[in-house]
């Protein structure tokens, strides 16, 4: 009877935690849908072409779009031509941000894209697979009266793919070719308030540099930075989980050193998980408010890709542990062949470019900001290849864990026929581990769902949610509803498979559980028991020994 009375205890406490967690859960998409504004702001530029007449294009001058110090301007190339002004004379210049405003640290990082507008003309026709040469410089100031100091500068090559929707005649001489937009610039931080961006189209017909590219009417930008009120919410919400998880490890870990048995390979796991995701939490961005840190997506890069391989990892140990006939467990060699591959698929979407194709960009680009892997054709086809093989292997990743996770539901129901043979008070106590074993399978299934559920969602949707005076970001709660989802999915990892300090004993004559009346009952006991890893597993094991 003491055994039934713990296990409906241990139940009601299981409802109570779970309603807890789906409270926090939606609080975690209403702060992202209702207090953060939208994640990130696209801002065009339109650049000015400025007249550079200095001998040998000294580099050390930077010419200005507008302000006191403005460059000379040209209006178009006809005006170019009319003044015999030759093109390598002509700078593109762009200022950032746009007139009286300022960029901020809050913003993170930059990254800008660039829109050609070429017009077609009989005697200056665009050639098939043309490309263009950029000379291109940076530079910031922090005040409108300082020098620039420059950042970085490079001569970049980029593939033209544009196409004209009329037949090329002399009618139709004047209009625009219709070009996909470039891959231009990245840099990891905001540390600055102006920039200044020149770009150079350098003419050289003799090594055909810039030769058949059209003729160029304006250069556009579009600059992508992270908006600064979802920067401070974002950091709101690590600094709150750090301490959380970090809590609940330490609770975790030292039940788990109060026992007088050695760890078992899943609870390492957990732990380790929780660790992963403590790695991700640590609020170090803070420090990029007041210091030049433009290695910070390359950090954010490695963490994820950490988390992910070791959540990938966990879900295959998790279930092959449960694997009841299979004898060789609780030992990491023995799922070398499942965890090794991971390795190649970690990461939400492109997990190979997350875990490696994503570092190594950014690694280049802290030096230069306008490298991009995607501007040559080697490039495109070793960045294609590492998505196809990531999507590759992480479907089959999914279809293997789906089948891994059959087999345990197959095991452990083909087990509980022998739960009818047991005392009632021991039958119970079977029947709620398995109860919250499966339970605990599913809210796996429903995170890894939501995850890609809500990640749709926020691409064909317009960003946002209207219902009367409300306003809901839509990809601003998918950011913080899917981060606090998974800071939650580990903290009740950790929670429920505490070890525990019942004793449920053996079977006793009158068919009722040993149970010593001051031993402390919590829900966190009810899965992994203090002489050994889950009891549904050891159960399970046991007869499929036998």
């Amino acid at each position: 009877m003491a055994g039934a009375i713990i296990e409906n205890m241990s139940t009601r406490k299981l409802c109570i935690v779970g309603g807890i967690l789906l409270v926090l859960q939606v609080i975690a998409f209403l702060v992202g849908g209702l207090i953060a504004p939208s994640p990130t702001t696209a801002v065009p530029y339109m650049s000015v072409k400025c007249i550079d007449v200095r001998k040998n294009h000294h580099k050390t001058k930077w010419l200005m779009p507008w302000g006191p110090n403005h460059c000379k301007k040209l209006k178009d190339f006809d005006e170019a031509v009319s003044r015999q002004i030759e093109a390598n004379d002509i700078v593109f210049a762009v200022h950032i941000p746009l007139p009286s405003k300022e960029m901020s640290p809050w913003f993170q990082f930059m990254l800008f894209i660039m829109q050609l507008d070429i017009a077609f003309k009989m005697d200056n026709d665009l050639k098939e697979n043309a490309e263009i040469t950029l000379d291109v410089s940076l530079a910031y100031r922090d005040d409108m009266f300082d020098d620039w100091e420059e950042i970085a500068h490079a001569i970049e090559i980029r593939k033209l793919k544009c196409t004209f929707g009329s037949p090329k005649t002399v009618e139709s001489e004047g209009r625009h070719y219709d070009c996909d937009f470039l891959p231009f610039m990245e840099i990891g931080s905001v540390a600055h308030k102006y920039y200044l961006i020149n770009i150079r189209l350098p003419v050289n017909d003799r090594k055909g540099i810039n030769v058949g590219i059209g003729e160029i009417k304006d250069i556009r930008l579009v600059g992508i930075h992270q908006n600064g009120g979802f920067t401070k919410v974002w950091f709101a919400m690590k600094t709150f989980l750090t301490p959380s998880i970090l809590i609940i490890m330490v609770w975790y870990w030292r039940r788990i050193t109060l026992m007088t048995r050695a760890p078992v390979l899943l609870e390492k796991v957990i732990f380790a998980l929780g660790i992963s995701m403590t790695f991700i939490n640590i609020p170090v961005e803070w420090f990029s408010i007041g210091f030049d840190w433009t290695w910070m997506l390359l950090f954010g890069d490695i963490r994820q890709g950490i988390f992910y391989a070791m959540l990938l990892s966990f879900w295959i140990i998790f279930c092959g542990e449960h694997m009841m006939d299979q004898n060789e467990r609780n030992r990491l060699s023995g799922y070398w062949k499942q965890v090794g591959p991971i390795a190649g698929t970690r990461g939400p979407l492109s997990p190979l470019t997350v875990g490696v194709l994503s570092p190594l960009c950014r690694g280049v680009q802290l030096k230069n900001p306008f490298y991009s892997i995607w501007t040559t054709e080697v490039g495109t086809e070793l960045a294609m290849a590492f998505i196809i093989v990531a999507g590759i292997c992480l479907c089959l990743y999914f279809l293997f864990l789906c089948f891994m996770v059959f087999q345990v539901f197959r095991n452990i129901s083909g087990k509980q026929s022998s739960l009818p043979a047991m005392s009632k008070a021991r039958r119970l106590h079977y029947e709620g581990l398995i109860f919250r074993f499966k339970f605990l399978m599913l809210i796996t299934l429903a995170c890894a769902a939501m995850t890609v559920i809500f990640f749709i969602v926020s691409q064909v949707t317009e960003g946002h949610w209207k219902w009367g005076d409300i306003t809901i970001q839509v990809n601003s709660a998918f950011f913080t509803g899917i981060y606090g989802m998974w800071n939650l999915y580990v903290f009740a990892l950790m929670f429920l498979y505490a070890p525990s300090h019942k004793n449920y004993g053996e079977d006793q004559s009158n068919g009722d559980l040993g149970v010593n009346s001051g031993e402390e009952l919590q829900l966190t006991t009810t899965i992994t028991h203090v002489d050994g890893p889950t009891e549904v597993y050891k159960l399970a094991r046991k007869e499929a020994q036998e």
